[in-house]
């Protein structure tokens, strides 16, 4: 009984495979998630980690360092802060209400009261 399909091994290219190993190198990377999230099978990526130790494979240079950018810091206003609005809806009834943002930890005890 002959078959009309062909088995084919699928190929993966070199950056493909450096990308694969990389991932696994990461701190608290799994081997099977790696494989598994790019569709390969574990053992495939097993071997082509064991080929990176040994030198027969190219592997990447880090390019995931970090970098720091200053950020520009946004002007505070010297105004007073913004108060703390909610709305609350239960069916028809609406009710709107405002707090000063000075009494927040008032406004915290309040709301896990109402909640309770």
């Amino acid at each position: 009984m002959t078959s009309e399909k062909k088995d084919k091994r699928r190929q993966y290219s070199v950056a493909m495979k450096a990308q694969v190993v990389a991932a696994c190198g990461e701190p608290g990377a799994s081997v099977a998630k790696v494989a598994m999230a790019h569709g390969i099978n574990a053992n495939v990526v097993h071997r082509w980690r064991q080929l990176a130790r040994e030198g027969k494979v190219a592997t990447p240079a880090k390019t995931g360092e970090f970098i720091a950018l200053p950020l520009a810091v946004p002007a505070v206003s010297a105004a007073a802060p913004a108060d703390i609005r909610v709305e609350l809806r239960r069916g028809s009834v609406t009710m709107n209400i405002t707090w000063p943002a000075s009494a927040a930890v008032d406004f915290a005890a309040w709301t896990r009261e109402l909640l309770r």
